[in-house]
């Protein structure tokens, strides 16, 4: 089967959990005998226009034109997905008479172009949300951008031919909120490599134990639905009932100033530590040292960020929340909290620092979890199953 993914994010651009969950399915359905072609965004450390990253071929273009501001994300969006139609539209010449059987579009920002071209290639039109901006905003769509990006989804929603959601929250949030047909919705979860998470050889011998620590350990992108503000104010619980304990927090965002004022107001600027960018070789290290690792998001569709805390083995703690709550409850393999409650958080965190018993069985339960639902083959072969739905019902 021949498949063209597009994706606005795709290593080494990495603004969210998509551009992972691409790449990963992406390898692993070629690695399943596909013929995989992804169209995605340029970047400054892959400047070639098509390059492999493995058994895919990567075709990236260009999409700052005509230059809008970036006061205008709907604009700019519609204009990127121009050229990349262009630039799907010739791949026929650049890739030797290649053709796709199926078009796979991941989120709104590439939609436009997703539909455009599988109109062009008479072939279907497959469309991954992995989120909406409905639930994003609580439920409450502000007016402006979040309401403009509401109605472009909608109208993607209905020019799909098969929509994929990665939680039974999200496919519930698309049946009810775009009023579709459940059996248009297939749930297949995002996945993870469970080897990308062991402590790389350069930073620490393969054959070292690392010993873990009283660290509390959060990442990703610093936005105030991530919720690490509640994770700040739960530690100055925490330090009070577990003797030397220090929190480490890694990423950027917009919301690192408000997060850092937090910090300070709760008096916990010597044991809590916004990072910043970490690379993956240290992330890796810091989850294998951390004797707990917080996701305390107030909103979150899927959590990739639980299951590479997962993978590596650290003891985890989540917001029961979307995705999070589906992906970890019921599973013994991490605890959760009421999001926004900093005290019930502060609880679950003092559980897994202070009993040992608890920590080894979470961590254990977390890689049976891991092999068992979440690999990527299992992944690719759910997602071929619905291409070659989609293509036999097209061509019926």
């Amino acid at each position: 089967m021949r498949v063209l993914m597009l994706s606005w994010d795709f290593p080494p651009r990495e603004t969210g959990g998509s551009a992972a969950h691409v790449a990963g399915l992406s390898q692993a359905l070629a690695l399943a005998g596909h013929d995989v072609v992804v169209l995605t965004t340029a970047h400054p450390r892959a400047d070639r226009e098509a390059e492999r990253v493995g058994p895919v071929r990567v075709v990236r273009g260009v999409v700052d034109l005509p230059w809008l501001p970036k006061t205008e994300p709907v604009s700019r969006t519609a204009s990127a997905n121009h050229a990349m139609v262009k630039l799907g539209a010739h791949l026929p010449d650049t890739l030797d008479g290649w053709r796709p059987d199926v078009v796979h579009g991941h989120d709104w920002r590439m939609g436009w172009a997703a539909d455009t071209l599988s109109s062009i290639f008479n072939v279907p039109f497959i469309l991954t949300m992995h989120g909406t901006e409905r639930v994003r905003h609580g439920g409450q769509l502000p007016t402006g951008t979040p309401s403009d990006v509401n109605s472009i989804e909608w109208w993607l929603a209905f020019q799909a031919d098969r929509l994929i959601a990665p939680t039974k929250f999200m496919v519930d949030q698309l049946v009810t909120g775009f009023e579709l047909p459940p059996e248009l919705v297939a749930r297949i979860p995002n996945g993870i490599d469970p080897d990308r998470w062991k402590p790389s050889p350069d930073v620490v011998g393969a054959d070292t134990p690392v010993k873990r620590e009283q660290l509390v350990l959060s990442w990703g992108r610093v936005q105030f639905e991530k919720g690490f503000q509640v994770l700040a104010r739960s530690m100055a619980t925490v330090r009070m009932r577990v003797p030397g304990v220090e929190c480490t927090i890694a990423g950027r965002g917009s919301y690192q100033p408000e997060l850092q004022a937090q910090i300070d107001v709760e008096g916990v600027s010597d044991i809590v530590h916004i990072a910043g960018f970490v690379n993956d070789s240290e992330l890796r290290l810091l989850t294998q040292r951390a004797g707990c690792v917080v996701i305390p998001s107030l909103y979150e569709p899927f959590g990739l960020v639980a299951l590479e805390a997962l993978a590596a083995g650290a003891p985890l703690v989540v917001a029961r929340t979307g995705g999070l709550a589906e992906l970890i409850e019921g599973t013994d393999a991490g605890l959760t909290f009421e999001p926004g409650r900093p005290d019930d958080l502060a609880n679950c965190i003092e559980r897994v620092l202070t009993d040992q018993f608890l920590a080894d069985e979470l961590t254990r339960n977390a890689r049976d979890l891991i092999e068992r639902k979440y690999s990527w083959k299992a992944i690719a072969g759910a997602t071929a199953r619905v291409y070659a739905t989609s293509i036999a019902a097209h061509q019926g």
